[in-house]
Parts: C-alpha cells; structure tokens; sequence
C-alpha cells in the first residue's frame, strides 16, 4: 500500500496550468479540465500522467471548477469513507452541469475500475468511466461523450506503464515530483484492492526512468520520489544492453544523476527490502534516509491472515537490520486496527512492535472491508467499529508520543535540509525536509535563498509534527 497523504481522504486539488505549454497565454488553451485527486500518491503521479494527455488534446487545467468543460476525480478504493468522499463530490458537480451546458464529468482510478459501469447505469452522476490503465484512451472517449453517448473502459494492463508521457507536474512547489517506476502489485494482501484494480506488477523501462529525473533535474528539480506499490520488486531487463536492473541499481544510478537531486521512493514491502538496497541507500548521501516499511499489525496470527508472508519477528529483525546498515535512518509505517479476529493481545502486539521500531511517524487506520478482496471472500468482519476507533485512537496515542519523542532526540543536532518553499504560517520563515523526512521550519534571516537550496539547520526546538531551528550555513 502506498503511503497516504494523511488518515483522511485528501480533498486537495493540485492544478498543473503553471507547468502548462500554454500557460503563459490565457487563451493558449480553448477548453478546460479541472481535477481532484484523492488518496495515494500514486494518484496524484496518474493525474499527472492524465493533464498531458488532455494538454495534447487542447484542454488546459483550471483552478475554478465552475470553468471546466471537463471535471474528473481520480479516485480511490483504498477506504470505504474515501468512496463515500468521492460520491458526495460527484453529486456535487451534478449541480454544475445542469448549469453548464456541455459540461462533463468524469470518474478516474481504483474506484473506475473497481465499480465499473455502475456510476453510469445506476447512479447516473457521470458521463466517463476510466480505469487506470485505460488513460490513453481518454481523448477518443471524451468525443463519445460529448456525442452523448456514456463512455466507458477498465481494461487492466499487462504491459501499459505510460513510460513515453512526460506528465505535466501539478504540484506546484517545483522543487519536488513524483516518478512512476512500476505499476500493478502481486503480492495479493488479504485486506488490500489494489490487485484487482491495479493489475498484475510491472517495471517501468529503466532509461526512460532515468531520463525523465534527468529532465526534472535540469528544469530545477532537486527531489524525487520513486513511486510504485511495492518499488523493492521492481525488475527491469533491458535487452538493448543486456542488463537486468534492480531496484538496487535503478536507485544507484537515478542517484548518479546529480549529487543535488534527493532520492525517496514509496513504498517497500518488508519481505523484498534487501541488503542490497539497504548498502545502496548508506552509500549514496543523496539518497535520503528513510524508509516506509509498512507493519499493518504486530501480531503473527494476524500478519498470516492478512498474508503478509512475514511474522513477527522477522519484521523486527528486519527494522535492526535496517539501523545497522543505516544509523538514523527515519522509518515509518502503515497500521491497520480491527482486521477480522482481532483480539487484545493481537492489539497490544502491535502496539508493543511500535515501541519496538521507534516509528517517526505512521499511516494509521481502522480496517474496513473492501468488495472483492480475500478478507471479504473468506472472513467475517467481526471486530465491532467502537473496538476498532478506540484501538485505532490508542495507536493514533502512541505514535503521537514516539513522534515527538524522535524529534525531542533531534534537539541540538544539525541537518541539510532541502528548502521547499515558505512556511504556511509565515513567509518570513522557510519549510524544508531532512534527508530523515522530517519537517523543518527556520527563519530567512538575511540570506538569499530560494526553493531548491540546501542549507544546514541546527534544531533548537520541536513540536509533534516538526523542528524549529536556524540555519547555520549555506551548502
């Protein structure tokens, strides 16, 4: 599962006319296309992939819903509540087309897939369905739809990576992006979709990976983040060459593009992780030092119903061993609360496994039961919902402490921190991330900086979520 924004669905809009060909011109463009994106990252990276596709088509994005010929959610399966968001937004721009005549709406992502036509045949609130694979053939459906007809393909892909579109990056800071490396995921979690909505797992070619980082390098990019479901599979050969390309060797060499250019990548799957990529990330500064390893639960019983092929204790040897190869290294989980059976000590379990890794910080959630999935197929959702949000509450309790525990340690320490742009408080102050992921804030004082600079900050004081220091030299 791949990282989540936060433990609610996201009802951000990130708009990509600033990276637009045409968007120094107004009228560049004669239609427009308004986007929201919910949950995963590897949303957001799709919705990049879907605005150049429909900037070829002569559509521009907008930030006014209300101008839009064309609207499209990018949907999410992940949660129950995040289709409930979904539905509640669709009804919503329901209320724009019947004042806009022409206007049409579209469903993109896990949710397309997994229901399929029954936002067109049953619930009537759209007039395009698109699964995420299917998002070449948006151009020839937005013309069956504009015919009137309601269009509609979910095909999943064995092969389809979207390697040759070069996404229009709508997170507008400039100084991070998202690139995709695999698409689809095999590893079958009971609790879990995204095989069903994703497909079957495939590598990205590894050149155009490269090539595509190269390029947000040049146009002043100096972070990227590896995206795939479970990016430590990624397994690459290219026949050209010769040569097999591991995940370990595809982070070396997107590393060797600039010492300037940070590296993250979401999300491993504890059971892949290896040596090697470990011995990678220590070898290479630019690479940062963090990992997501997903725990889900801290209980074996738990762990095998949910076949997450690994118990216990060999995920806590697997946190150790991550220490011992990078000391300091910023780890971070996604837990889920109330999964079918789940008793007491399966609960103190995962709370003790918390103490144990020391988490910086977690993706946490209450299970909800997802159509279609294993656990649906073959278990009874019996834990009741209160048990869930209070077991829930005490994880959010915990992680909370461990949170600023781990910050309180950082106290008098220095780090090189990437400059992402001003803080939302203040714009006297600048916000930036540690190689480590955590958040800093720190007065401009008298220094020329922009957005894309390192500086070196020395941490004085901290809060749950971040570190407040000053800088103490320019990198």
């Amino acid at each position: 599962m791949l990282d989540y924004v936060t433990d609610k669905v996201q009802d951000e809009t990130r708009q990509g006319e600033a990276y637009a060909p045409f968007a120094n011109d107004p009228n560049g463009y004669k239609k427009r296309f308004y986007i929201e994106s919910y949950g995963c990252q590897m949303n957001f990276a799709d919705s990049e992939v879907v605005a150049s596709i429909l900037n070829s088509e002569g559509f521009g994005a907008t930030r006014n819903v209300e101008e839009a010929d064309l609207i499209f959610i990018n949907t999410c399966s992940i949660r129950e509540k995040a289709e409930q968001t979904v539905r509640k937004r669709l009804t919503e721009f329901r209320k724009l087309k019947r004042k806009k005549k022409g206007m049409l709406v579209g469903v993109l992502g896990c949710m397309a897939e997994r229901l399929k036509t029954k936002f067109l045949e049953e619930e009537k609130l759209v007039d395009i369905v698109v699964g995420p694979d299917a998002y070449r053939t948006l151009p020839a459906l937005v013309e069956e739809a504009t015919g009137g007809q309601k269009a509609v393909n979910v095909l999943l892909s064995r092969d389809e990576t979207y390697a040759d579109i070069a996404p229009v990056r709508l997170d507008s800071n400039g100084v991070s992006a998202y690139v995709s490396i695999m698409r689809g995921c095999n590893n079958m979690c009971s609790f879990c979709v995204v095989p069903f909505t994703r497909g079957r797992e495939r590598s990205r070619d590894a050149e155009s990976i490269l090539n595509e980082c190269k390029y947000l390098f040049a146009e002043g990019y100096r972070e990227v983040t590896l995206l795939g479901q479970n990016v430590d599979s990624y397994y690459y050969v290219d026949e050209v060459k010769n040569e097999t390309v591991t995940f370990a060797k595809l982070l070396e060499q997107v590393a060797l593009v600039s010492p300037l250019l940070r590296v993250r990548f979401s999300t491993s799957h504890p059971k892949d992780i290896t040596d090697e990529v470990l011995h990678t990330i220590a070898k290479y500064e630019n690479i940062c030092n963090y990992i997501h390893l997903p725990v889900q639960s801290g209980s074996s019983r738990i762990l095998q119903l949910m076949n997450r092929t690994y118990t216990r204790e060999w995920y806590m040897a697997k946190v150790d061993r991550i220490k011992e190869i990078i000391p300091g290294c910023g780890i971070s989980a996604d837990i889920i609360t109330g999964f079918c059976t789940e008793e007491e000590q399966d609960h103190r379990d995962t709370l003790s496994i918390m103490e144990y890794a020391q988490y910086d910080y977690s993706y946490m959630f209450y299970y909800s039961e997802r159509p279609g999935t294993l656990a649906q197929r073959r278990f009874k959702d019996d834990v009741p919902l209160e048990v869930k949000k209070r077991r829930l509450q005490e994880v959010v309790d915990l992680q909370n402490r461990l949170s600023l525990e781990s910050n309180k340690k950082d106290i008098g320490k220095t780090f090189k921190i990437l400059i992402e742009g001003e803080s939302k408080k203040s714009d006297t102050d600048w916000k930036g991330r540690s190689s480590e992921g955590k958040v800093f804030v720190f007065p401009k004082e008298h220094y020329a900086l922009q957005k894309g600079d390192y500086v070196l900050v020395r941490a004085d004081e901290c809060t749950q979520g971040t570190l407040l220091g000053r800088i103490t030299a320019i990198q």
